[in-house]
């Protein structure tokens, strides 16, 4: 596309608010799109990114927001039938796509796409590939459902034929069940992990692992597969559905691209990879598999182990992993991560006990996400929470939209948190479990808030308060 026809483009952004939607929609307007949009729920950091970026939001959806002279209607993946907005573009059959149709169709074609797939790691190893590229000179096009430090904002088209997208397995949208990584024509696919997730639209293990395989089998002759090799689920996907060369990176000894001499310290990580020695600020070892997964794929692009060096030395992580919020009067460290599977959750506080060592560390945690939210891990949360000191709960997020027989028991997980002598305190909301940490912190304690949302704001309640 021209840039002239560009110019005379006007996309409305149908849940702009959403992590991915915002970003790329403040692509679009900085690559000469003329970019609106509404939401119902706005919150940080998006709405500030959003409005620096001189792009408006209209609060809530009506039919009445929808402007005549839209080219393009972008549904977001969170919209579905009853939608006021919905119901007026599909009345009046207007032109909509989806997100990934969106990326797809104007901005993937002809490109060497790297996309980072998984259940746990996508962000971070997306951040960390894209800065990599970034540092070297590649300037590369990305997408990513955050905001990295380095690069500022979650999504850039620039004029590279390289592009770093993070690879979702969510459906699209509620016209297209298919999962987002599925449209993205990647040359690269890395797989990080393979885990049971958003049990809203997958049945089980094995509907996940089909729509891994789909992506797998996307990928062609010329490309390449970078599989955890320490993950059996991900070997059994790739040897079902790969055709293209497949590289396995992790500690086996089996892997092509094998992690060894590990050294895990509170502020960084070392590592050696495929001979190389290399250091991230960054700790754990979920982190030290995300960067040799990116550091792997780098390498694939043509970057030279000492430019991935460099990069690595300066990355400064991403927003709402792992991130510090501030350290309130009475020593107090708020972190901020948005955590919400049991594995996530069980790795960000092994890291925070590595980094905080000899701190008493708190588990604050919001059932937000349509997969905690039901009891599908009623028996992996506890144990998960179980590697904090002490455990605050709020209540299930839209609760009443699930069967009682559905949805997480926050009773049980309380009483299972106690009987491993873990103080464990429900509370409904932000607010209470604030009252309640000014009772229960102890001065130097570490409060980890894990939510994959706003949370009522509870992080800057928490700093002020404590």
């Amino acid at each position: 596309m021209s840039d002239t026809s560009r110019t005379e483009k006007h996309l409305y952004f149908m849940g702009i608010c959403g992590t991915a939607m915002g970003s790329v929609a403040a692509a679009f307007r900085d690559a000469g799109y003329r970019v609106t949009g509404s939401d119902s729920a706005v919150y940080e950091p998006m709405k500030s990114f959003l409005e620096d970026r001189g792009i408006g939001i209209l609060d809530g959806y009506r039919a009445e927001n929808l402007p005549d002279d839209v080219d393009l209607f972008v549904i977001g993946n969170a919209q579905s039938r009853g939608n006021p907005e919905v119901e007026e573009v599909l009345r009046r059959k207007r032109h909509y796509v989806s997100l990934p149709e969106l990326l797809r169709d104007q901005i993937l074609r002809g490109k060497r796409n790297f996309v980072v797939s998984g259940t746990h790691g996508k962000t971070t190893t997306a951040s960390l590939l894209t800065w990599i590229l970034e540092s070297s000179g590649c300037n590369p096009n990305f997408v990513i459902g955050g905001l990295p430090g380095n690069l500022r904002q979650g999504a850039r088209f620039t004029s590279s034929d390289l592009t770093v997208l993070e690879g979702d397995e969510y459906d699209s949208a509620f016209f297209d069940k298919r999962s987002k990584f599925i449209h993205y024509l990647p040359e690269v696919a890395i797989v990080n992990n393979m885990e049971f997730d958003h049990a809203d639209i997958f049945e089980n293990l094995a509907a996940v692992k089909k729509t891994f395989g789909h992506m797998i089998r996307l990928v062609p002759e010329n490309g390449l597969a970078l599989i955890n090799g320490d993950d059996q689920n991900c070997l059994d996907v790739f040897a079902a559905e790969g055709h293209s060369p497949m590289k396995r990176v992790g500690f086996g000894e089996e892997c092509e691209a094998r992690i060894s001499e590990v050294d895990y310290r509170p502020d960084s990580s070392l590592f050696t990879l495929e001979g190389e020695r290399y250091e991230i600020p960054l700790n754990g070892e979920f982190n030290v598999r995300n960067a040799a997964m990116a550091v792997t794929a780098a390498r694939f692009a043509g970057v030279t182990p000492d430019e991935v060096r460099e990069a690595l030395a300066s990355f400064s992580g991403v927003r709402r992993r792992q991130e510090v919020r501030g350290v309130t009067a009475r020593h107090i460290t708020i972190v901020d991560d948005f955590g919400h599977h049991p594995t996530a959750i069980r790795e960000a506080l092994a890291g925070m006990r590595r980094r905080f060592a000899g701190a008493r560390l708190w588990a604050i945690f919001e059932p937000r996400s349509n997969t905690t939210r039901r009891n599908v891990f009623q028996e992996a949360l506890p144990e998960a929470l179980g590697h904090a000191d002490g455990v605050c709960l709020s209540a299930v997020a839209r609760a009443d939209s699930l069967a009682e027989s559905e949805r997480l028991d926050t009773d049980l997980l309380m009483t299972t948190l106690r009987a491993k002598n873990i103080p464990a305190f429900y509370e409904p909301d932000a607010d209470a479990i604030v009252a309640r940490l000014e009772v229960e912190a102890r001065d130097g304690d570490v409060i980890i808030v894990f939510s994959n949302g706003g949370f009522g704001g509870i992080h800057d309640k928490l700093l002020e308060k404590l």
